[in-house]
């Protein structure tokens, strides 16, 4: 019975022992890091071609110019994310103003422009269109300042306000608008968009995405 109890005793000591070194070895699981929140901050936004800056709002005005090499247009850059990014931005068609013209009651002009949004490597992303009628000044979104008119005004303006929202890919970095379609009618007669020409115009070129987690350091 002496040595029975000895054993019993010595084996409970090393079960013992290795209850306590398997809790020492187990590890509790890390939770993952909770996604990062939504931001949404102004784009980064190379213009090719600028309108100026609208006397009201303060606004800045950027040309999407009609072509097909994504180089070519309104480059904006996508910060780092995680998932899908949203690109928002106003869209506006453009009209040259003309207090002459209204007084003569040749002022009415209609606008459809329509512009894509693509990846610099020429994928279809998005697009977004806008569709106006010009009659007297009030029907102008704003006036853009840098021009010979009164007040210092520019004769070019936006007209109407389309806000446009295009979802861009994980991964992507930069995108670029560009003008597809344009079918004005104006005092000069009928245009359309050609290879280069002013198509429409954007505003408030913003970005909404979640941050990608800083790279971890070696």
């Amino acid at each position: 019975m002496v040595r029975t109890a000895a054993v019993m005793l010595a084996l409970s000591m090393v079960w013992a022992e290795d209850a306590s070194a398997q809790r020492r070895r187990a590890v509790p699981a890390r939770k993952p890091a909770p996604p990062a929140a939504l931001t949404t901050r102004p784009a980064n936004v190379k213009c090719p071609e600028s309108l100026g800056t609208g006397v009201r709002t303060g606004a800045s005005y950027c040309f999407v110019l009609a072509g097909r090499e994504p180089a070519a247009g309104v480059l904006v850059t996508i910060p780092p994310h995680t998932g899908p990014a949203t690109l928002r931005f106003d869209l506006h068609n453009r009209h040259t103003y003309s207090e002459e013209d209204v007084r003569a009651a040749r002022g009415f002009a209609k606008y459809t422009a329509v512009v894509a949004v693509l990846s610099m490597t020429g994928e279809l992303l998005g697009r977004g269109a806008v569709q106006t009628e010009f009659r007297a000044a009030q029907d102008l979104h704003e006036r853009v300042s840098g021009g010979a008119g009164p007040g210092g005004v520019k004769a070019v303006a936006p007209l109407g306000r389309e806000q446009v929202s295009v979802s861009i890919p994980a991964g992507t970095d930069a995108v670029s608008l560009l003008g597809e379609v344009l079918d004005a009618t104006t005092s000069a007669g009928r245009e359309t968009a050609t290879p280069g020409r002013t198509v429409a115009i954007v505003s408030n070129v913003q970005v909404e995405y979640r941050p990608a987690p800083a790279p971890r350091k070696r």
